[in-house]
């Protein structure tokens, strides 16, 4: 029984693409596994939110979403704007507990970044992380400006006491730049520990198959993949002397 929380360093960085991944993996070992979507916002009942993603890429049905708010906001600035009340992630703890106490992992999957506000009292997902005991995996961009973003979101973990399982780079792409390339050390260093995974641009468009192979090579040993941080730097020259 595991939770495991997938928070990233802002919005559109890859959150749903990795949480997928996590999750092909441990269906692939034949873990039984549930995803949760506390709050999903900026679709409209009736269309394809972010689970809808996870059902395709990674084959799996157990999903669980508490609540959506059409406006593309902060689960709380959606639901002010909707007149509707606000996911309460205090109540929504035991429900997560519940489902882990059947499954072999359970993935919740926050909205925007690790602070983005869930009801008019702050409440964040990295409150829901604490309350749950659960590590919660980074999501990172690789460009420029990602590394005040991330040390930030680390440093906000470390002060409320939330543990990092991973620091995962969301989309990796073909031909990185200077920029990406410098970022990968830079990133390391700012999360003490090697990156837990990067998985290729891209790959939100691939089908089942295709994606668990693009999972398994993109993701740490730990997450039931075979990325190897040391080949990833040695790939992009990073190991080399400077000159």
């Amino acid at each position: 029984m595991s939770v495991l929380v997938v928070t990233g360093t802002c919005t559109g960085v890859g959150k749903t693409v990795v949480t997928a991944a996590l999750a092909a993996l441990a269906a692939a070992r034949g873990s039984s596994v549930a995803v949760v979507k506390p709050g999903q916002t900026g679709i409209a009942d009736g269309e394809p939110g972010d689970l809808d993603a996870v059902r395709r890429l990674a084959a799996i049905d157990d999903l669980h979403e508490y609540a959506r708010y059409p406006d593309p906001l902060s689960p709380a600035a959606a639901a002010r704007h909707a007149g509707t009340p606000p996911v309460r992630l205090a109540e929504i703890v035991g429900r997560i507990r519940e489902l882990a106490a059947s499954r072999r992992l359970v993935l919740v999957e926050g909205a925007g970044g690790l602070l983005v506000r869930y009801d008019e009292e702050g409440t964040t997902i990295a409150d829901l992380a604490r309350w749950l005991g659960a590590a919660v995996v980074v999501v990172a961009r690789p460009d420029l400006g990602t590394l005040n973003h991330t040390a930030l979101t680390l440093e906000a973990m470390a002060h409320r006491g939330v543990q990092l399982a991973g620091l995962v780079l969301g989309e990796w792409p073909d031909d990185p730049d200077l920029a990406m390339r410098s970022n990968i050390q830079d990133l390391e260093t700012i999360a003490a520990r090697p990156l837990a995974g990067a998985l290729p641009a891209g790959a939100g468009a691939l089908d089942p198959a295709e994606f668990l192979v693009a999972a398994h090579r993109g993701l740490a040993p730990a997450f039931g993949g075979s990325f190897d941080a040391a080949a990833f730097r040695d790939a992009f020259g990073l190991n080399k002397e400077r000159p």
